[in-house]
């Protein structure tokens, strides 16, 4: 994937600043250890809760248990914000990724994912990958791909509002 095109919005920014590179909401989205996943339940309700991510291939993973809420939730509605960042006012950067979660049941990609988890945590995240997602201390885990269609990063302590686009066709 190229770079997306970026946005600084300068109604949320202060004076004289500039967007955030990408390069630097990229490495937060990499970097994190928990971000948030808002789906939308059947009634319209939105579903937020916490979970570990991956970013693999220019796309943001996460599981899930089948039976979980948010799986529901995607069975119905696909539509999904991920939100990284920190609870700070003065400093840090929040990173919004918006776009549809679409199951990986490619078995390379779900050893890379696997292998990238257990990396990524030190080992603490360990997954078998089977023929439908991965396997997780005796359960089964539903593995989700979130490629963007939109990021929205938010600089702190200077205040910077900046959105990046993603040309692309939505599934």
């Amino acid at each position: 994937m190229s770079d997306p095109s970026t946005h600084l919005d300068e109604r949320f920014s202060d004076p004289n600043t500039q967007a955030t590179p990408w390069a630097t909401a990229r490495e937060t989205l990499e970097t994190a250890q928990l971000a948030w996943v808002t789906t939308v339940r059947a009634d319209g309700r939105p579903h937020v809760t916490p979970l570990v991510t991956v970013w693999l291939d220019d796309a943001l993973h996460f599981c899930t248990g089948p039976d979980e809420q948010k799986a529901r939730n995607l069975t119905a509605n696909p539509h999904v914000v991920l939100t990284t960042g920190c609870n700070q006012w003065t400093q840090g950067l929040d990173v919004m990724v918006e776009g549809e979660a679409h199951r990986v049941t490619d078995r390379p990609t779900l050893e890379r994912l696997a292998t990238a988890w257990a990396t990524k945590w030190e080992g603490q995240w360990q997954f078998q990958p089977t023929e439908t997602g991965f396997s997780h201390n005796g359960g089964t885990a539903l593995v989700f791909q979130v490629r963007p269609a939109k990021i929205l990063a938010f600089g702190k302590g200077t205040f910077t509002h900046t959105t990046y686009n993603f040309n692309q066709p939505q599934r």
